[in-house]
C-alpha cells in the first residue's frame, strides 16, 4: 500500500498583504515573504494532487507543499506519493514481470520453442520500472506548472489554523497561509521496533521497488495485501520467498477468498510460517541475515537465514510532524489518524483531511483521488456531492489476483443474518489454463446476495486472471443497486472468465458441487 498514497492544479496572482485586522497566522500581521492562497494542500500524493488540480481548474489560487523524508534505508523519491513511487505503479509492473515468467512457461504448450532455464534480470527490470516512475514524477510537476499551481518541496507544519511553516532540505523556511487547507500526507510503513535488529537490517515497501540488485532469498513479515503482493512477485521471479503470518491473511477481506489466495501461493512455491512472530534479526559474518522467531502456539523458537527481510506489518499516518495541535486538529489517539466528518472536515471547519491520513477511510488511491476532487468541487464549484465509501472495488495483485467489491460473506452475515443471505459460487477453469495444463483449483467466484427477491447483490468476490478488470466492470452494476436476477439476465462475453459471474446458478445453501463443467 497506501499511501498512500498513493494526484492535481493552477492560476496565480500575488495578493496584497492583508489588513492588520485580517491577518492570519501566529507570525503576526505582515510576515515577510508569507504567501497567501485560496487552497493549500499538504501532501503531493494521489489525493492531494487531485484536489489541488481540481481547485485550480475552478479558478482558485492553489499551492501544494510536499516533502518525502528518506526511508531508514535512505530511499528517496519524487512527487506523486506512495502510489506512484512505492506502491500501486511499481507493484503492478513487478507483478506483471512475474506473470510474464509464467506465460513464458506456458508458451511451450502453445507451440513456442522456449529454451530453459529462463533467467530473470532484476537490475534490468528495476531500472525500467524506476525510469517509468521518474517519468511520472516529472509529469506531475509539469501538470502543476501547466495549471499554475505553486509547488513547494518543503516539510510543512502548522503555525496556526491558517498558516504553515515549510522547511526545505537546506533549512530555509517559508510561510504559507490559506483560506482552506487540505491535509493529504498519507502514511509510511511501520517497523516492529520491539524486534531487535528490525530497523537496522530490514527494509519495507518504501525500499523494495528501488533496489538495484535482487533481494535474493527473502522473508516477508506480515499478511496484508502489501505483504502477499510483494511475496507473490518475488516468488514469481524465482526467488526463494517465505511469508511469516502472525494470525490471519488479508485481515478485513473475505476470509474464504484469503485462504484460497494463500493456498494458491503455497502451491506455487511461496513458503509460509503461520502463527509465528519475529524476535530478532542479526547480521552474520558472511552478510546474511539470521532471523529468530517464535511459534505462538508452542512457544518454540526457530531460526532461518535470509538475504533480505521485508517488513509489511502495517502503516502509520504521516501526522506527527505536522504540529496539528497548533491548529486545533484532532486525531485518534490510538492510531494518530485525523478525525473527519462526511465532508472530510476536521475539528477545524476550514481544514480537511483526505486519503490514508484520515480516520476510517479505505487506504486506496482511487478513493483518495475522488475524495480530493469532490472536496475541491464542494469548496469552489458549488457542488454538494459527498464521497461515498460504500461499494469501493479493489484488487489484490497476488499471483492469482483477487478482486472484490461490496461486503464480504462474513460482513453480510453479521449485518443481515445468515438466514437472510444467499451466496452463489463457482469453481471455474480459465480457458487459457487448459492447453497449458495449469492448475485452476483456486479459481473461484462468489456473489453475496440478500435472500429475499430480487436478491440485491451485496458483494462480489473474484479470484482469477485479470481480476481487477473483471471487478471494475461489475462494480458499476453493484454501485447502481444490481440484483442477482439482473446479473443472471446479463449476457456473458464468451469465452471469458468474467462471463462466469453471469452464470452463478449454484448456492452454497444447496450443497451442490459448484465446479463448472463444459465450456
Amino acid at each position: 500500500m497506501a499511501t498512500a498514497l498513493w494526484r492535481r492544479g493552477w492560476r496565480f496572482r500575488w495578493r496584497a498583504p492583508a489588513a492588520a485586522g485580517r491577518v492570519r497566522g501566529a507570525a503576526g500581521a505582515a510576515a515577510a515573504g508569507q504567501r497567501n492562497y485560496d487552497l493549500l494542500v499538504i501532501g503531493g500524493g494521489s489525493g492531494g494532487l487531485a484536489c489541488a488540480k481540481e481547485a485550480a481548474q475552478l479558478g482558485r489560487k492553489v499551492a501544494v507543499a510536499d516533502y518525502v523524508d528518506p526511508s531508514p534505508r535512505g530511499t528517496r523519491w519524487g512527487l506523486g506519493g506512495t502510489c506512484v513511487n512505492v506502491g500501486c505503479i511499481p507493484k503492478k509492473l513487478m507483478h506483471q514481470a512475474a506473470l510474464l515468467g509464467g506465460l513464458i512457461r506456458d508458451a511451450q504448450h502453445y507451440g513456442w520453442e522456449v529454451t530453459h532455464p529462463i533467467p530473470h534480470n532484476w537490475r534490468k527490470m528495476a531500472e525500467a520500472v524506476q525510469n517509468h516512475v521518474k517519468s511520472l514524477n516529472w509529469g506531475h510537476r509539469v501538470q502543476l506548472q501547466d495549471r499554475k499551481v505553486d509547488y513547494f518541496n518543503i516539510k510543512a507544519s502548522f503555525v496556526n489554523e491558517h498558516t504553515v511553516c515549510g522547511v526545505t532540505k537546506g533549512g530555509k523556511e517559508t510561510l504559507l497561509s490559506a483560506d482552506h487547507i487540505v491535509i493529504a500526507t498519507g502514511g509510511r510503513p511501520k517497523y516492529p521496533m520491539h524486534v531487535e535488529g528490525a530497523l537496522e537490517y530490514g527494509i519495507t515497501s518504501d525500499d523494495i521497488f528501488w533496489l538495484k540488485e535482487s533481494p535474493g532469498k527473502t522473508l516477508v513479515v506480515g499478511a496484508s495485501y502489501v505483504a502477499l503482493e510483494c511475496a507473490g512477485f518475488l516468488s514469481g521471479m524465482g526467488l526463494d520467498t517465505t511469508v511469516m503470518i502472525r494470525s490471519i491473511p488479508l485481515r478485513g477481506f473475505d476470509q474464504q477468498m484469503a485462504s484460497l489466495v494463500t493456498e494458491h501461493m503455497a502451491s506455487h512455491g511461496t513458503q509460509f510460517l503461520r502463527g509465528c512472530t519475529p524476535l530478532q534479526v542479526r547480521r552474520l559474518p558472511d552478510g546474511h541475515l539470521q532471523v529468530t522467531w517464535e511459534d505462538r502456539a508452542s512457544g518454540r523458537q526457530d531460526t532461518g537465514t535470509f538475504d533480505t527481510v521485508l517488513w509489511a506489518v502495517g502503516r502509520a499516518p504521516e501526522t506527527r510532524s505536522l504540529n496539528l495541535e497548533k491548529a486545533g486538529v484532532n486525531t485518534n489517539p490510538d492510531n494518530q489518524k485525523i478525525v473527519v466528518d462526511a465532508r472530510e472536515a476536521t475539528s477545524v471547519p476550514h481544514i480537511y483531511a483526505i486519503g490514508d491520513v484520515a480516520e476510517g477511510r479505505p487506504e486506496l488511491t482511487p478513493t483518495a483521488i475522488m475524495a480530493g476532487k469532490l472536496l475541491a468541487q464542494r469548496l469552489f464549484g458549488q457542488s454538494l456531492d459527498l464521497m461515498e465509501y460504500d461499494n469501493v472495488p479493489t484488487t489484490v495483485f497476488t499471483p492469482l489476483e483477487y478482486g472484490c467489491v461490496g461486503l464480504s460473506e462474513e460482513e453480510a452475515v453479521a449485518r443481515h443474518g445468515q438466514e437472510h443471505v444467499e451466496v452463489y459460487h463457482a469453481y471455474y477453469k480459465p480457458l487459457e489454463f487448459t492447453v497449458a495444463e495449469r492448475d485452476s483449483s483456486q479459481c473461484y467466484i462468489k456473489m453475496v446476495c440478500l435472500r429475499e427477491p430480487p436478491q440485491l447483490v451485496l458483494g462480489l468476490h473474484f479470484l482469477g486472471p485479470n481480476a481487477g478488470e473483471v471487478t471494475q466492470g461489475f462494480a458499476l452494476g453493484i454501485k447502481c443497486g444490481a440484483s442477482y436476477a439482473q446479473v443472471m439476465r446479463t449476457v456473458g462475453i464468451h469465452p471469458t472468465c468474467a462471463e462466469e459471474v453471469a452464470k452463478l446458478r449454484i448456492s452454497k445453501r444447496s450443497g451442490l458441487d459448484p465446479t463448472v463443467t463444459g465450456c
